[in-house]
């Protein structure tokens, strides 16, 4: 950090909490998972209302349990008066790529950013190495029970249904399909649905969502029928879905998992890849960045900080709170597999995931170019580290 930065930094009046304290751990941050967080609602009044004044900042995001802290106002970013409200991944990636960019920091689908800045020379937003989202993708293919489908090489010449072909979930999808399986995105037939049984989650599609690359075969489903009705209906014979049809969470028995133990499916990829599919980073806005420099290392912490929190209310108190009841278990093995950072931010232990999606963007079709870290993320952020103590 220079010597002019430092000086502005310092003028900026930082705000600081004693983050660690149990009740942060209990009344805000498990509080904030009873419910207390609504859609569109900026969040964090009763905090914002005892912060000294600061720059003023509006970041939007999911409230998942690694960003509640945050959400709810008890981590600030540092010497600003920051403002976050609830938003879905499609409506963000739609606000920052086509719509009135509401946001200075802004949850973003990572692929539609890569298409945006590669493509159509989106250079309004840069990213920070923070991924709110991240999520094994074996469990996200879905079957009909009667065409003979057991293993994923059988899914050649059948007809598999997308409702957003060029989002990262399948973008990811089809490339470990290529890597570990030999199966080509050319080896199918697309069937594409305009409609998305589970739309509710993430909101509307992108364009950069919706794109399909040249010498992929491609169609458009039964006008009004979404993903889970072509499957029901026998229209397709697949569905490769970020989350999960209508159909199979109905319990309708002619739909399956392709992986009836995704779970196994997954940990071996993991033990094989050290890969932990990235879904979300936090895009901030240029134009800021280049009048407080500073502002995306306080960001950067910020985030980190939450996480930290999250990871310490799941040792200490997670399996109280959560309904699950191997909670404590399930934490424990994913510690002995992945580590206790499972969630990690920043580049280094996370370069080989990105550089992953960049290759099978590439290789997929959907970006013009390969692209590199260097060129996506802010300059500074390439070495920032989290905090774990």
């Amino acid at each position: 950090m220079t010597e002019d930065t430092k000086k502005e930094a310092k003028g900026q009046n930082f705000f600081r909490r004693d983050f660690l304290k149990s009740t942060v751990l209990t009344a805000g941050v498990i509080g904030v998972a009873g419910g207390l967080i609504h859609s569109g609602q900026a969040l964090g009044a009763q905090e914002k209302a005892k912060k000294s004044s600061g720059l003023p900042l509006k970041v939007t995001g999911y409230d998942f349990d690694r960003l509640q802290a945050l959400a709810a106002g008890k981590v600030e970013v540092e010497g600003c008066d920051t403002e976050f409200t609830l938003g879905k991944i499609g409506d963000m990636n739609t606000d920052v790529f086509g719509g009135e960019q509401t946001y200075d920091v802004t949850e973003i689908g990572l692929h539609p950013f890569m298409l945006a800045y590669a493509n159509d020379n989106f250079r309004d937003y840069s990213l920070l190495p923070v991924f709110p989202l991240r999520l094994f993708r074996h469990k996200s293919i879905f079957i009909r029970t009667d065409r003979g489908i057991s293993k994923p090489e059988d899914l050649r010449g059948k007809r598999i249904g997308t409702t957003s072909y060029s989002s990262t979930s399948l973008t990811w999808i089809r490339g470990i399909f290529e890597d570990e399986y030999g199966v080509s995105p050319k080896d199918v037939q697309w069937v594409a649905s305009v409609k998305d049984s589970s739309a509710d989650l993430a909101g509307k599609v992108s364009r950069q969502e919706a794109m399909f690359p040249k010498g992929v075969p491609v169609e458009t489903g039964t006008p009004g029928k979404d993903e889970s009705e072509l499957l029901v209906s026998g229209e397709v014979d697949a569905v490769f879905h970020a989350g999960e049809p209508q159909a199979y969470t109905d319990g309708n028995p002619i739909v399956a998992r392709l992986f009836e133990n995704s779970r196994a499916t997954e940990r071996a990829y993991y033990k094989k890849t050290g890969i932990f599919p990235i879904m979300h980073a936090v895009a901030i806005r240029n134009e800021l960045l280049e009048k407080h420099p500073w502002l995306a290392e306080a960001v950067f912490n910020a985030y980190s900080q939450a996480n930290q929190i999250n990871y310490k209310v799941m040792a200490s108190k997670g399996w109280v709170w959560n309904a699950l009841p191997w909670y404590g278990q399930e934490l424990e093995a994913t510690r002995a597999l992945m580590g206790d950072n499972f969630y990690s931010y920043g580049i280094g232990p996370n370069r080989k995931t990105l550089e992953t999606l960049f290759r099978y963007s590439y290789q997929q079709g959907l970006s013009s170019r390969e692209l590199t870290v260097e060129e996506l993320f802010v300059p500074a952020s390439l070495l920032f580290q989290e905090s774990t103590g």
